[in-house]
């Protein structure tokens, strides 16, 4: 039987600040699920906190002594995913000098939580249902069965359904990841809690930079609250932590916030060309309507795909190559950005 969350389990889960009606809904339904023994389904934008939901539900679960393993598919080829989560034996691939365990074994009375769950091919998806299933598994190269009691908490920055209809999820396996969702909103659809997000990261920064705590002028909390924040927490982190290094004083003015937030336009300059990508990206369109024959019925995805190839290649430069800094800018996960590396001939889209 589940038990009922009492009024002070809805108050708050450990790391997480926030008291707005969108989190005490999550805070309700993690003190819910974790009671039970069914799989859970995060569901959220890169940087809304699914870790710290999936190690509470963990915490908070009769599984809490046991170990919390995490694996974040999106990190990892196929092959070298497959051998992190099931293990192999000594000679099945090069470089197999030894047996060893998985993180599915690792994680034996314990929880297992698969990040970014919708980074992984149709052939691990087959090993994971059937883990789901069954409970059971074989190491890379062996024919040996291993049986686990692992619980699995998944998480996904993609509406997998979105996947299932591209075909590129399997839809049986959803529907055993989905079995209690927990949606974990952006930062923007609970804006009441950014005063107290703000007010802990000044005294978090302020503490570690040896400087007095900063007050936060009217004009630059209405700055920040007002701000869409794609990049969610963590992205506000980052501006408090800049703030606090880069202030002259004891206050945070709109002066010290990044020019986004000051309603200028923040403009990723374009290494060997004028102007910005939204210059660009008007230049790419005039060109491909100007070159296209009338009723060209592929004018739409030929511009589209000169744009994209475009930004990618540009965001890659700003970020210096850094493949897993420029996904995270793009707003994709890395193996993304690799697909489209292949599509667009851009560089070698290997493990960096």
């Amino acid at each position: 039987m589940l038990r009922k969350p009492t009024d002070d389990s809805l108050k708050c889960i450990a790391g997480f600040i926030g008291t707005s009606p969108a989190m005490q809904d999550v805070y309700a339904m993690t003190h819910r699920v974790a009671a039970s023994t069914a799989s859970v389904l995060l569901v959220g934008e890169t940087g809304t906190g699914k870790e710290l939901i999936a190690r509470a539900v963990h915490e908070l679960s009769p599984r809490g002594s046991g170990p919390f393993v995490r694996v974040n598919c999106g990190a990892l080829s196929e092959s070298l995913l497959e051998s992190e989560l099931f293990g192999h034996v000594r000679g099945s691939f090069t470089g197999a000098v030894a047996n060893r365990a998985g993180r599915f074994e690792a994680a034996h009375t314990g929880t297992i939580f698969l990040d970014e769950i919708n980074s992984t091919t149709p052939k691990l998806q087959v090993k994971l249902l059937r883990v789901l299933q069954e409970r059971e598994f074989e190491r890379v190269g062996d024919t040996e069965t291993i049986h686990v009691d692992t619980r699995v908490i998944a998480a996904s920055n993609r509406e997998l359904l979105d996947e299932v209809a591209k075909e590129t999820f399997r839809e049986d396996l959803y529907y055993r990841l989905n079995v209690v969702p927990i949606y974990l909103p952006p930062l923007r659809g609970r804006r009441a809690d950014i005063p107290l997000l703000v007010s802990y990261f000044l005294k978090t920064y302020c503490r570690e930079n040896e400087r007095d705590v900063m007050t936060v002028k009217p004009a630059a909390m209405e700055a920040l609250t007002r701000y869409h924040w794609p990049g969610n927490v963590r992205e506000l982190q980052n501006v408090i932590e800049r703030c606090v290094i880069m202030s002259d004083s004891d206050e945070l003015t709109t002066k010290v916030l990044p020019p986004a937030f000051r309603g200028e336009q923040a403009a990723i300059a374009l290494p060997g060309r004028g102007g910005d990508l939204d210059s660009l990206a008007r230049d790419l369109v005039e060109q491909g309507m100007a070159s296209a024959p009338d009723g060209d019925a592929n004018l739409f995805e030929r511009v589209v795909s000169r744009v994209e190839r475009e930004l990618i290649a540009q965001m890659l430069a700003v970020c210096d190559g850094v493949q897993l800094k420029a996904a995270g800018r793009l707003g994709i996960n890395r193996n993304t950005l690799r697909k489209k590396l292949l599509e667009h001939g851009l560089d070698d889209p290997s493990e960096e």
